[in-house]
């Protein structure tokens, strides 16, 4: 397995989509019963067969991601060769920037000297989908960008 297989409510969600999975390898809804009782092993290699696909499927479409903690917030663009990234760091340890308090004051006061703006970039691996795996493995979640548009005006992004 390259990633993890998706959770029971994950899986639950994708249930139209497992039954095409199913399907396009010729077995029905009396056979995948039959090898999830007679052939548990089989059943969790299609699982996690299955649980890749959709992965890839997911990966392959990510542009953005972000990554919060107390004081520290890094924002990811994802490129066809580099990934770029604007970290937001908060020098005050009693600001924490995960909760709506300290979020509002990151807002307020994102231009003064106890808040450092970083930019970086590095170039991706072969495998793209997997970089980006281990980023939401670190925490990361996939955004539609806007924090990273609207800082980026305030960094150069290599």
């Amino acid at each position: 397995m390259k990633y993890i297989r998706l959770s029971k409510e994950q899986l639950d969600e994708m249930h139209q989509e497992f039954i095409s999975f199913l399907a396009a390898q010729s077995i029905t809804a009396e056979e995948w019963d039959s090898i999830k009782k007679n052939q548990p092993e089989t059943a969790e290699q299609e699982l996690d067969v299955f649980s890749d696909l959709i992965w890839e499927g997911v990966l392959s479409k990510v542009e953005y991601l972000e990554h919060f903690s107390p004081q520290h917030m890094f924002l990811f663009k994802v490129g066809a060769l580099k990934i770029s990234m604007i970290s937001i760091e908060v020098e005050n340890k009693s600001i924490d920037i995960t909760t709506p308090q300290g979020y509002k004051w990151l807002q307020d006061n994102f231009m003064k000297d106890e808040v450092n703006l970083y930019s970086s970039s590095k170039l991706l691996s072969d495998d793209r989908n997997n970089d980006i795996f281990v980023l939401i493995r670190q925490g990361a979640n996939i955004t539609k960008g806007d924090l990273y548009r609207w800082f980026e005006k305030f960094v150069e992004v290599e």
